[in-house]
Order: C-alpha cells, then structure tokens, then sequence
C-alpha cells in the first residue's frame, strides 16, 4: 500500500460512527428506557383491550394527563420544587457530616472505638421513629423535614467513607511513609484516590435514602411537596395522583443519581476496573 492509499483511506477511519463510539453510547442509553417503556405499554393495552378496568392501578395514558393537569395548574412545579429543597438541603447536611465522621472514624482508631458502635446502634432506628422527637425539638416546620432527611442520608456515606479508608491497602500506605509523606500529602496522594471510588458510591446510596426519607419528612405536617400529593391522593382516592407522584419521584432520582455519576467520573478516569471495560464494550 502506498502512502497516498494510507492518507485516503484514514479519513474514512477517524470519521467512522463505530470509530467514534457515538451509536454505542446512544443504544446504552435507550436500552435503559426498554424495561419501563415495555411494562407501561403491555399495562396500557391490558386496559385499552378491557381485561382490567384500571380503577386502582391506572394505565400510562391516565397517569400522563394527571400529570399535565398537574403542570398546568402550576401545582407540580410548586411540589417539585418545595421536595427538591427539602432533599438537596438535607443531603448536603448529611453529607459533610458523614464525610467528617466517617473520615475521622476511619483514620483515627481510638475515634473509631469511641463513636462507630454509637452510630452503628442509632442507624438501626427506623426512619418513621425518628418523626415524633423531631417534631417535639424542631417543629412541623422546614428544620424537621431537612434535619430527618440529613439522617437518611449520613449513615451511608459514614459507612462508605469509613469502610473506604479502613480498606485501603496498607502496602500502598507503607510506600507513602517510605517517600516520607507529610499528613496531608498521604491524605491527598494515597488514601484520596483510594477512597474516591466508594466514597462516590456512598453519595449514591445516600441520595437514595435522602429520596425515601423525604417521604417520611412531608407527612410531618406538610402542605407542599410530593410527599404531600401522595398523602393527598390516598385520602382522596385519586391513584392516578399517587402514580403521577411515584413518577415523578423516579424522575427526580434518576435525574440527581446521574448528576452525581456524571460529576464525579472526570476523578475517577485513572480506574483500569472491569467495568469500565465492559461499558467500553
């Protein structure tokens, strides 16, 4: 082959679509949307055919108009928006101080004996268990429902921050006190990348819980927030609002779950992990 065939035939490599790997990252995409779409189809023809009258259990058609009533009168913006600022305030709360404790747990071995079986025995509670004493120190007011959800959130990203930083291996430390690392040095050189990758999947787990334990904090008296539309909707009989809510709800995590994922991955590039490689794949 001569040169000039080589310097023809490159364009048509570095402009090709499987080149590029653009098709492969859409159909990973639209294939998370199969399972979802398929099970709200196979409901709506269920219904349309007649074999259930969708009464308790409406079809998607049903639920989607709900929504846009919803839309249109201004009300779900007003229980979007008030749930989201509940969630987002207690998850940044829950956050710094299960990244500090955890942190501190984690490096500091006499920390870790003094303060891990005490969070061990309070993660245990139950979510609803902590709404009555909640309310008696803080009120029905916006303090409760933020402080209950930093709650949810903290135990998960303690355990991941502690477990992360007590599962780093100690052959790599040891490298670090041989190089003569100061404290912090060892902190932002060895034991920071080593826990990045947990630490991100603490974050996860604890939007998640931030998420359910919204729930719990909008029953403490709310008037806004899709806690409330579900509640609304139970006491009204309406189940086409309390789907709309359910919907919305996954939305929303979806949505923040992959905000977290897509902020963190420029940190964690350096991973040769096999799952990169079968996402590559």
């Amino acid at each position: 082959m001569t040169v000039d065939t080589f310097s023809a035939a490159k364009p048509e490599i570095e402009l090709s679509p499987a080149a590029s790997g653009r098709p492969r990252g859409y159909a990973r995409w639209s294939l998370g949307l199969v399972l979802p779409l398929s099970a709200a189809f196979a409901w709506e023809t269920v219904v349309r055919l007649g074999l259930s009258s969708g009464r308790l259990v409406p079809p998607p058609s049903r639920i989607f108009t709900e929504l846009f009533d919803l839309a249109r009168s201004g009300e779900l913006a007003l229980h979007v928006t008030a749930t989201l600022t509940r969630v987002l305030a207690g998850f940044g709360f829950g956050v710094i101080a299960g990244t500090i404790l955890g942190a501190i747990s984690g490096y500091w071995g006499l920390a870790r004996r003094l303060l891990d079986p005490t969070v061990q025995a309070l993660r245990a509670i139950p979510s609803l268990a902590w709404v009555p004493l909640f309310i008696l120190w803080l009120g029905i007011f916006e303090t409760s429902k933020i402080a209950l959800i930093a709650v949810g959130v903290f135990f998960p990203v303690y355990l991941g921050v502690m477990g992360a930083i007590l599962s780093v291996d100690r052959k790599i430390v040891e490298v670090g006190r041989t190089f003569r690392l100061s404290g912090p040095a060892m902190i932002r050189r060895i034991l920071l990348p080593a826990v990045l990758p947990e630490y991100v999947v603490a974050l996860r787990v604890g939007l998640g819980l931030g998420w359910m334990f919204v729930v719990a904090a909008e029953l403490m008296g709310a008037s806004e927030g899709l806690g409330f539309l579900l509640l609304d909707g139970q006491q009204l009989g309406k189940p086409a609002q309390i789907l709309a809510a359910i919907v919305v709800f996954a939305v929303l995590g979806k949505i923040t779950d992959w905000l977290i994922v897509t902020a963190t991955a420029p940190m964690l590039r350096w991973q040769d992990a096999f799952g990169r490689q079968s996402e590559a794949a």
